[in-house]
């Protein structure tokens, strides 16, 4: 017995110090960021790299909350996508593809949104079912062409699951009736908004820094600029 325990507490003092023995992760370089100083932004329209045709167009509405909560000033995302086209770029590989001098030019913003879409779209199994909507992103000063950040996000409703279903029976019914709401609705738009959300508001771990219209401007303890 004796011998036992003191195995379980050496077993427990293993975990406690490999806990302890974590790192914090790295700190993110705000210092191009800082430097810059954006305060107005132009979202292109993002890239698609789902086979789901409505996954830019999802997101693309859905940006400019986040980003105006965060504190900046956000270029109308259906006026920069009409003005785009006028021009005759209708493909957002080649809005991505346009010199940010010229950005800068057409539309006066400080700092560029480059979204690539990743994953957008319910995957059926047969006890299951999921959505996903993954975004990657950068922030490009449109006037030294350097990148001021880099982010990833994603949401799915896999999140919200209750994993203590009632048996097999029970498993059944939920899959079916996921399946029967996602043919009839969109599931994606809601989990592109939480993604955009993760992805472009101030504050988060390696997020964005807040803009100037927002209360905590320079007041980040962790990001002072």
């Amino acid at each position: 017995m004796k011998n036992s325990l003191k195995l379980l507490a050496a077993a427990l003092a293993v975990v406690v110090l490999s806990g302890c023995a974590t790192k914090a992760p790295a700190p993110y370089d705000y210092t191009e960021y800082k430097l810059s100083d954006p305060k107005s932004i132009l979202v292109l329209p993002p890239i698609n790299k789902t086979p789901e045709v409505r996954a830019p167009y999802s997101m693309l509405a859905q940006v400019t909350f986040p980003l105006a909560e965060s504190g900046y000033y956000v270029l109308p995302v259906s006026l920069v996508d009409e003005t785009l086209k006028e021009n005759g770029v209708t493909q957002a590989q080649d809005a991505h593809e346009l010199p940010t001098a010229k950005l800068r030019e057409i539309f006066g913003a400080d700092a560029a949104l480059y979204i690539t879409m990743t994953k957008y779209g319910t995957v059926y199994q047969v006890l299951d079912s999921n959505t996903t909507v993954t975004a990657e992103a950068r922030l490009v000063d449109l006037k030294t062409d350097k990148v001021l950040w880099t982010g990833n996000a994603s949401a799915s409703t896999a999140e919200q699951q209750n994993q203590n279903q009632d048996g097999l029976a029970g498993m059944l019914i939920t899959a079916i009736v996921k399946q029967i709401v996602g043919s009839v609705t969109d599931q994606s738009h809601p989990m592109a908004g939480m993604a955009s959300q993760r992805l472009l508001s101030a504050g988060r771990l390696h997020g964005l820094l807040h803009g100037p219209r927002s209360p905590r401007y320079n007041k980040d303890a962790d990001k002072p600029r």
